[in-house]
């Protein structure tokens, strides 16, 4: 899982945005509570920033170099797809 984590020089920043007790959130927290350690030991110079709000659909965004940005929905997905859907927004910049 590391390696799909590695993220390029111009990926600035990735933000998760979840809810705390949602539904809809609950395979992003499991994904999180594994992944994080992987992905901040990977990238331990890119801010990996997790925002918690009530009631809130699942997303992430991954800010690249220029500010430019990119976001993408996480609700109704695994764990496994989630991890898919980060590894793929950060190799995409």
């Amino acid at each position: 899982m590391s390696a799909r984590f590695a993220f390029g020089k111009n990926v600035k920043e990735l933000r998760f945005l979840l809810s705390n007790a949602g539904e809809g959130s609950a395979s992003l927290r499991n994904f999180l509570t594994k992944s994080y350690p992987v992905m901040k030991k990977a990238n331990p110079e890119t801010p990996i920033l997790i925002r918690e709000a009530l009631d809130t659909e699942p997303r992430v965004w991954a800010r690249f170099e220029l500010g430019r940005e990119t976001v993408a929905q996480l609700n109704g997905l695994n764990e496994k797809q989630i991890e898919e859907k980060v590894a793929g927004l950060v190799k995409n910049a």
